[in-house]
Parts: C-alpha cells; structure tokens; sequence
C-alpha cells in the first residue's frame, strides 16, 4: 500500500522490493491518492518495477483483505482528513520512511493523525511499526513509549534495498565537490554552513537540487555550477565530483539516504553529520560540518587512503543487497506473522 507518485527515495526503496519480493510472495501492489502527491504522475521507476514483475497497480480499492498488509510512508497522509479504504489483514506492518522525530525528540510531522487515520479503516490482530534505520528505529520507538500508541516496533529494520551499479573509485582524487537531493528546504543546511561546504577554493561544486537557491541567483556563489532537481541524471552528475558532501537543516535529518548508497556505489567519498552517518557505519566519514575541509585536504592528500576507503565503503553496501533484504525481512514478517497466529 502506497502512493505510488512519491518523487523521491521513497518509491525507488518500493520499487527495489517490488523487484525483491514479487518472485517469492503472493504481492499485490495497492495505490492510494493522497492530498501530498495530488495531480503527480506516478513514479516511472515504480511503475517500471509493477510493470516487470507482471503486476498492476490497483488504486484506491474500497476493501483490502490479505493476511499482511504492509503500508509505506505513512507520513503521506498528513494533509488527509478521512481514508477511502477499508484494510483487513492478520498482520499490518507501517514502513516508517520518515523520521517520526526530528533532532530535539519534536514530532516530525502529524504522526498521530496520519496513524489514526489508518487505524480508524484497520482490522487486524497484531500492528506494527518498521524502522527502516538505526537511527529511524530509536524515534520510533521514543514515540510510541511517549504516546502509549497501540503499536510496536519490529524487532527488524526495514532498510532500503541499495542495488546500484558499483563504479571503481579513481585514483587520483580532485577536490570536486557536490551534493544532490530534492530541493525541499529540509534537504539543505543554512546557507552559511554551504558556503563553508562548498568554498571558492574547491576545484569544482555542483549542486543537483538546488532549485531554492536559484531562485535567488544574487545570492549564489559564482563558482557553484547549481541545477534544477532532475536536470542532470543522478549517475552522471556523480560522475562530475570525488567528494560527496551532504548535510541537512539541523532541525532535520534523513531517516535512510538512499542518496548516500548511491555516491558510495558511484565510487566516491561521502562525508556527512554522525546521525546521518549511522545507517552506513564505517562506509561514510562522519564528521561536523566544520570539518569538511580539512578532512577533504587529507584525503586529497593521502589518494591511496581515499581509494582504499572507497571500496571499502562499496563492500559495506552488501548488507543492503536484495539478498539480505530478503532474508532479513522475509524471516522478520515470519517472526511477528507466526506471533499474530498464535493470538487467533
């Protein structure tokens, strides 16, 4: 269950486990039409994945029956005031894409309500939430014991599949910088931090996403190559830099970074804030964001200790391959489906 016109990492992590899941489990793919994404095209790399697995996308069914349900990004449903759609299952399980707490342990966004919402249409036996990072996982579970939510958090994580094409580090580092994402303000630190990020001394930066600062052109650094979120393919824009910088508003943090999988598997170096960093452990060099040139300046300095990082960090990537998304959760749904049982 999902609202398959999600513009982001959202529907590329849904359509890795389409791709994942359709050949072992009877799937169904339901789409609904939430406020958020109203008058959006469907995500093409989602609908290619429905489409190579030999499913259809069926939306806004008024009866879902199956005996797991599982519901992506509940978080969608913020602007909604009522769901069409009725659920009946033995087993629900909520993939928690987005944060449910921002740093500080303030509500990310209208948790309550977008959950209420699905548990005033749900019949089930047992409901559960799925974190889908370390980090993810510990506002999870803060919330729930600060609401007493009639949820609980899977004792397994729920990560994004990361399958990219993996492209050996070059050798012989630049100091060429950039960072993608979408353009939402939450995606970008304060201007001053960029600056410190991205400073005229750098060989290169490009900026993918970088549709709010261009609309303000005086403001820009001359030396910053800024472009419109999907202006340049993601792959190619990494080909561009060596050093992928990518920090957020302090107020906001990813809950996964698929953006971060991906410079990894492109063969370059990623820096970011140590909340951030977690998911991918020792595959990211976590550092404060006034350390970000100086780290640079080292590795620039050291090509050897860079390259070695690299792949390294590449090697990391396994334990996101579909494999282990499978065995993982396949065996987690297993787990909580057999306790569901049991209570019947």
């Amino acid at each position: 269950m999902v609202d398959p016109r999600f513009p982001g990492g959202t529907s590329a992590a849904v359509a890795a486990e389409i791709r994942a899941l359709a050949p072992l489990v009877d799937l169904e793919i339901v789409g609904i039409e939430t406020a958020m994404f109203r008058d959006r095209r469907v995500n093409a790399d989602l609908e290619d994945a429905i489409a190579d697995a030999g499913l259809e996308l069926r939306w806004s069914p008024s009866v879902v029956r199956a005996d797991t349900i599982v519901f992506h990004n509940p978080s969608c449903l913020k602007f909604d005031v009522a769901l069409p759609v009725r659920f009946s299952c033995s087993t629900a399980v909520l993939v928690t894409h987005e944060n449910f707490l921002r740093p500080g342990d303030t509500e990310s966004f209208d948790v309550a309500h977008c959950l209420s919402l699905i548990e005033s249409r749900l019949v089930c036996t047992s409901r559960w939430l799925a974190p889908v990072s370390p980090l993810n996982r510990r506002g999870v579970e803060t919330w729930l014991e600060q609401t007493g939510a009639p949820w609980e958090a899977t004792p397994f994580d729920w990560f994004n599949i990361c399958d990219m094409p993996i492209r050996p580090p070059t050798e012989r580092p630049r100091d060429l910088r950039g960072r993608h994402s979408r353009p939402g303000l939450e995606k970008f630190p304060p201007m001053e931090v960029m600056l410190r990020h991205f400073p005229p001394h750098a060989e290169g930066v490009v900026i993918l996403g970088g549709d709010g600062f261009l609309s303000e052109p005086d403001s820009v650094p001359v030396h910053w190559d800024l472009r419109r979120f999907g202006e340049t393919d993601v792959s190619r824009f990494l080909e561009e830099i060596d050093f992928f910088v990518y920090f957020t508003h302090p107020l906001w943090r990813e809950s996964f970074g698929r953006v971060i999988a991906e410079a990894i598997a492109a063969g370059k170096m990623v820096l970011t804030d140590p909340a951030t960093a977690e998911s991918f452990g020792p595959a990211v060099v976590p550092t404060d964001a006034n350390e970000v040139d100086g780290t640079i300046a080292r590795f620039l300095a050291e090509p050897a200790q860079y390259v070695a990082f690299v792949k390294e960090a590449q090697d990391g990537l396994r334990r996101f391959r579909p494999e282990a998304f499978r065995s993982t959760v396949l065996a987690g749904l297993e787990g909580i489906e057999g306790r569901a049982n049991a209570l019947l």
